[in-house]
């Protein structure tokens, strides 16, 4: 596969079925062809700039066709888009951006501020939409090819030591992840993907993929909104839409006692296994919910469960998509059915590795085995039961939460000396982060101070729901921190 060479996906849907509609925004709609067109035109001017091929963009957007149009000129151009999570502090876009190596980065003009914030912290160009739409074009050729193995893009994931890694991923990556998806979901004439999930996440990432290589019209929508999205599946013929379990439950809430129509065929789930009640009510209403299991590595789902399973497997991930395999392990031994141990997958959707991480990658990747790192197991049909995610993962509203980032951010605190962080139970969310702090020098401790120290340094959603002051840290005789010991700190009214 390494010396496979394809036409430009968007180049070559434009030429397959140029009138077919490729986008509906809030403002626009697009056919392939228009697309094409403006692309080319922006990939023009971004060669008249002076980028060139395997250079890294960093894109800073809310969902809209200006992040769809810059991400494809990059594909004609051959430069790695590194998009940005636009809800974490600048920091943490400064750190991403010296890590990623990016020598620009190109604003909306929702972000223009905050790009201005992340210019004056680092040595990048800031360009915004408009800037970039105002430079002449070049007139040297775009290339008509991408070859499967060169890099295409680079995700960054929470770390698990306080830094998180930019998962490198190729064109080959999002190509099968594609034909993964299609080969499990299908793709009936009609078929119509409602994207409303970041578009920097690899799950609204891998939608644009989809929306080329299919040819299948995507509604784009700027953010979540639970009312706006079931309009769309009974007004506007989607038949597909990828949610995390907040976001269902959010959705029905809204739909109240009205149903969907029969031609929407798909609610892919991801972000953890469903509660019952939710799957309770999916049934009630015929909602066919597909309940999967992904990861960034992995350019998004790389395990999905039948709706026909939903109840009878509740609790599943399911089966890997087909060009894919799964197996569990335990020092180095593959392990029976319903045997605990490390889910471990292969397959041509799973990344080659991690950005200036090459320790870390070649302890994860095997023989082309990918150790995720999450525990579970496989019963007697081959279905996967994912356990724990990344061990001390927490999921809050589908975003995943390492406590080490949060703690690291913690005891840099001046007061602070030690903390833990864990995740406890939440209706509306899931999983929210608590903090653990042992002060130094037994300063005075102010839960309202240590909050407003986070939220300067973290993104909104990584910052603790609550801060709690203990006398120690629960620790091995390695001195590793035991955080499954702090849930015992709780308040009784709180529960794990």
């Amino acid at each position: 596969m390494e010396d496979t060479v394809m036409p430009n996906w968007l180049r070559q849907r434009a030429f397959l079925t140029p009138d077919r509609l490729a986008f509906e925004a809030e403002e626009e709609t697009i056919t392939f062809a228009e697309l094409n067109s403006q692309v080319i035109v922006l990939a023009q001017k971004l060669l008249a700039y002076g980028l060139k091929k395997n250079e890294k963009v960093a894109l800073l957007f809310q969902n809209s066709p200006d992040f769809v149009r810059l991400y494809h000129a990059l594909m004609y151009v051959g430069a790695v888009a590194v998009p940005l999570n636009t809800r974490l502090t600048v920091d943490e876009q400064v750190w991403q951006l010296a890590d990623s190596g990016a020598k620009l980065l190109v604003c909306d003009p929702f972000f223009l501020s905050q790009g201005q914030l992340i210019r004056e912290k680092c040595s990048a160009v800031l360009l915004s939409v408009e800037e970039l739409n105002n430079l002449p074009k070049s007139p040297a050729p775009l290339s008509p090819d991408i070859r499967l193995n060169d890099p295409c893009t680079i995700i960054y994931t929470s770390g698990t030591t306080g830094h998180p890694k930019g998962v490198v991923l190729s064109y080959g990556n999002h190509w099968w992840s594609a034909v993964g998806s299609m080969l499990n979901l299908g793709m009936p004439a009609g078929d119509k993907w409602l994207s409303c999930v970041p578009l920097f996440h690899v799950s609204g990432l891998s939608i644009l993929m989809k929306n080329v290589i299919y040819g299948m019209p995507v509604v784009l929508q700027q953010k979540f909104l639970p009312q706006a999205v079931n309009e769309a599946i009974c007004r506007k013929g989607v038949t597909i839409v990828s949610v995390v379990t907040n976001m269902l439950m959010r959705m029905l809430d809204c739909l109240g006692n009205h149903r969907y129509p029969e031609s929407f065929r798909c609610m892919l789930l991801g972000g953890g296994p469903a509660p019952l009640p939710i799957l309770n009510r999916c049934r009630e209403k015929d909602i066919p919910v597909y309940q999967t299991y992904g990861l960034t590595e992995t350019a998004s789902q790389i395990v999905t469960l039948p709706p026909e399973y939903m109840l009878a497997k509740l609790g599943s991930a399911g089966k890997p998509l087909f060009p894919a395999q799964i197996k569990i392990v335990d020092k180095g031994k593959e392990l029976g059915v319903n045997q605990e141990g490390e889910i471990v997958v292969k397959g041509a959707n799973v990344t080659s590795g991690y950005l200036n991480r090459r320790e870390i990658t070649e302890k994860v990747l095997h023989n082309g085995w990918f150790h995720t790192g999450d525990i579970g197991f496989l019963d007697k049909d081959g279905f996967l039961y994912v356990l724990d995610r990344r061990k001390d993962l927490i999921i809050s509203g589908g975003e995943n939460i390492y406590p080490a980032e949060i703690e690291a951010i913690l005891i840099e605190h001046p007061d602070v000396e030690e903390a833990g962080v864990i995740g406890v139970k939440d209706e509306r969310w899931g999983q929210v982060p608590f903090a653990f702090v042992k002060m130094r020098d037994n300063r005075p401790f102010s839960e309202k101070t240590v909050l407003a120290f986070c939220q300067k340094k973290l993104a909104g959603y990584k910052v603790p729901k609550k801060i709690i002051e203990i006398d120690k840290m629960p620790r091995n005789a390695a001195k590793k921190l035991l955080r499954r010991l702090l849930y015992q700190y709780l308040p009784e009214n709180v529960h794990r």
